[in-house]
């Protein structure tokens, strides 16, 4: 482990303004509230307790012995985009020891799936002195990796207090964070200052965080890291038994990672697709599979005939939907339909990743709402690789007009899976950067 990230913090670093001073107190007082919300959250999503206590800094591993580098994602689009990241990491520093912490139930569970060989997952410890002050204590890192927007600011002071090297990777700010921001300038210098290196997704990430006060020569443009992630996986067996129990010449499509107040649309669109193409079946994802059983409910009473994937109800004949409502088994639902809708888009949610459906040669449709997404969706848009659909008419037209017109439904699909396949390089150059800049070879990094 690094000599620097071994001893506590002592005292108030130098620096802290009088809003991050507070914030301290503040965190401090509202810490017992907080775990307890924290905790009944976990509980719901099926987390033992011994787990639960990792949200107040109680590690349950043991420390590997060697470096370790920390990557901190706040749920599962965040903890999925940086795992390729963090085998390439691994590859530029052979027995470097992998963490990764994630706030959420789900997060946890499809990780314990796709997690590379010898790296580890705890949840994420709350913003509040004690809980960060222990989570340190056990694990101290020698670099922590944090992703996207997620800026605590007990964890950064007190990580870089400890001497650990730190940087933002796949960068984003929204323009309502930004704003909050900049109305507390030498607050956001503080906590920004923090990093030693920011890689964004994109140039107006880059701008964003220098208007709040970032170091300009920290920032590097990098590329949004869900296009690099690597497809979500695939159990054979399960894809051919499917297969075998829809039939070759069936016509499929998924809707994906639909929202509340999404699937009533979806299935409205369903029943028309249903007059010209009366025999095709729509797979539904719900982004989250707790809310299964008022899907269902949504699914009879629009009088379609439904099987469920969590009953171990197969598809048959007759089935008219096909309620996806597990973890861990998108790439197995992106398999079998040559078309998807990806859903967070018909209301204004933001939008979910078109890279891991773009990867399986899926045509791709959307609605309009797609901000968290809104570079990647136009230069996809530009290559007519997905088709903005805000209504049940036009998703219905659209599936229809695939549907009768295969070929056009393979054009729009390869310009899709061509879109997704690039940005490997941008991948090694990114990994590359936070192995010189955090965890130099031979001796400690700079400043």
């Amino acid at each position: 482990m690094s000599p620097k990230s071994t001893g506590r913090a002592v005292g108030m670093p130098k620096g802290a303004t009088a809003l991050y001073r507070a914030y301290r107190l503040a965190t401090r007082a509202v810490g017992p509230l907080a775990q307890r919300s924290a905790a009944r959250k976990l509980r719901a999503g099926g987390v033992s307790h011994d787990r639960i206590a990792e949200r107040a800094g109680r590690a349950t591993l043991p420390r590997p012995e060697g470096r370790l580098a920390w990557f901190h994602a706040a749920s599962v689009g965040e903890s999925l985009a940086v795992l390729s990241l963090m085998e390439r990491l691994r590859d530029r520093r052979p027995g470097l020891n992998l963490l990764i912490t994630s706030g959420t139930a789900t997060s946890a569970a499809l990780l314990a799936r796709r997690l590379p060989e010898g790296a580890c997952h705890q949840f994420a410890p709350l913003d509040t002195p004690g809980a960060v002050r222990r989570f340190l204590d056990h694990w101290h890192p020698d670099a922590g990796i944090f992703v996207e927007s997620e800026l605590w600011p007990n964890m950064l002071v007190n990580a870089r207090a400890r001497g650990i090297g730190l940087a933002l990777v796949n960068a984003r700010l929204s323009e309502k964070s930004v704003a909050g921001w900049e109305r507390r300038p030498d607050t956001a210098r503080f906590v920004l200052g923090c990093f030693d290196l920011f890689i964004t997704q994109n140039a107006q990430a880059a701008e964003n965080l220098r208007r709040i006060g970032a170091t300009p020569d920290r920032i590097t443009q990098g590329v949004n890291l869900k296009s690099t992630s690597a497809p979500p996986p695939v159990d054979a067996a399960a894809l051919a038994l499917l297969r075998d129990r829809i039939g070759p010449q069936r016509p499929v499509w998924t809707a994906a990672s639909t929202h509340p107040g999404e699937e009533e649309i979806v299935l409205d669109a369903h029943a028309r697709l249903l007059v010209d193409h009366p025999g095709t079946l729509l797979i539904l994802v719900p982004r989250h599979p707790d809310r299964a059983d008022a899907v269902a409910a949504l699914v009879a009473a629009s009088g379609l005939r439904i099987a469920r994937r969590s009953h171990e109800q197969p598809p048959g004949p007759d089935t008219q939907v096909y309620l996806a409502d597990t973890l861990g088994e998108m790439g197995l639902w992106f398999s079998l339909a040559p078309i998807v809708f990806l859903g967070g888009s018909l209301l204004p949610i933001g939008g979910h990743n078109p890279f891991e459906p773009a990867s399986f040669g899926a045509a791709l449709l959307s609605g309009p709402h797609v901000v968290n997404f809104s570079e990647t969706f136009e230069a996809l848009a530009a290559k007519s690789g997905v088709i903005t659909t805000p209504d049940a008419g036009s998703i219905a037209a659209q599936v229809s007009a695939w549907l009768a017109d295969p070929a056009a439904r393979e054009t729009a699909a390869r310009a899709a899976r061509d879109f997704a396949t690039r940005g490997q390089d941008a991948l090694d150059e990114i990994a590359a950067r936070l192995a010189d800049r955090l965890l130099p070879e031979h001796g400690e990094r700079d400043g």
